[in-house]
């Protein structure tokens, strides 16, 4: 049977992913794509702001991303 995905369940495995497996946002999003055999490009939808956020923050640190003016926390 597979298991109706919603945002919140999603949200919800990917951050029990980065605590479990003490990984950034972004390979636990793609850990589970690959286990589960789902497409990448539709988790867009089924993830919460904040972690899109976590997400956005991690490519500027790494330089995928263009850097904006942010705050420091």
């Amino acid at each position: 049977m597979i298991e109706v995905l919603n945002r919140e369940k999603f949200s919800h495995m990917v951050e029990k992913l980065v605590i479990a497996k003490r990984i950034s946002y972004m390979d636990a999003v793609v850990w589970w794509c690959e286990e589960n055999e789902f497409e990448i490009e539709d988790t867009a939808k089924l993830l919460c702001p904040l972690i899109k956020e976590k997400i956005k923050v991690e490519a500027q640190d790494l330089n995928y991303l263009e850097k904006t003016a942010r705050l420091p926390i």
